[in-house]
């Protein structure tokens, strides 16, 4: 009988085997839309406002870009608001892992807003960089809007759960069983993507290298096999 079938699937479990390597060490991220009940202190009086909020991280460089969104309004003004007249800045909570507070900024509003119309708010982001490895939650806090020389300050009172939850890795590999640190940041990026560092990323490598080791192995021993079949002709 011929050995092609059981060498066909000896390839098939290598290939399989390194792709179940990088699936398993893949960086967890969980992140939800969360209903967040904003009650504000405007020039004008006491406001409120539910909004659903947005919370997403993606790597970059030694930290992770965190970006907020607001998917309603909040608050309003009884004055038309010209073009880049709203400036906006939120403050998210850090919790799970790591502990502290990120401030996280955004581009003022590209167009006028109407007079007693809900302010959009632009998406905030900023710079994490993790001082602790572990899952770090990330919640929506205080948002701060300053409009024509006034400052609204919108505090949540719904004690809103995690946006989002990043299972992180601190350069140099720090613990979660350090001492307690806080976090800041900037609305800016910190540049483009670079290469992915730490234990995380270092099992990715060694297990797609391992996945391409059993592979090499396997087709030399199929193109050994086939070269002594040849000679034996």
């Amino acid at each position: 009988m011929s050995s092609y079938p059981k060498r066909t699937a000896v390839l098939a479990s290598a290939a399989a085997l390194a792709g179940s390597a990088v699936l398993l060490a893949a960086p967890a991220a969980h992140a939800t839309v969360v209903n967040v009940n904003y009650k504000c202190t405007t020039p004008i009086g006491p406001k409120s406002a539910v909004s659903p909020i947005d919370i997403k991280g993606v790597r970059s460089g030694s930290g992770y870009k965190i970006t907020m969104s607001w998917q309603k309004g909040v608050s309003s003004s009884p004055v038309e608001l010209g073009k880049g007249a709203v400036n906006p800045s939120a403050v998210i909570k850090i919790g799970g892992a790591d502990s502290g507070t990120l401030n996280v900024t955004g581009a003022a509003n590209q167009a006028a807003i109407p007079a007693n119309t809900p302010i959009k708010i632009n998406d905030l982001s900023g710079t994490y960089t993790p001082e602790k490895s572990g899952k770090v939650t990330f919640t929506a806090g205080t948002l701060t809007i300053k409009a024509l020389g006034t400052t609204t300050t919108c505090t949540p009172t719904n004690n809103p759960g995690p946006s989002l939850t990043l299972d992180v890795t601190a350069a140099g590999g720090g613990s979660s069983s350090s001492g307690s640190s806080s976090s800041g940041g900037t609305g800016t990026d910190s540049g483009g993507t670079l290469p992915k560092t730490g234990p995380e990323d270092s099992f990715v490598a060694l297990g797609t290298l391992g996945g391409t080791v059993l592979l090499a192995g396997a087709a030399g021993t199929l193109w050994l096999t086939r070269r002594n079949q040849t000679v034996r002709r």
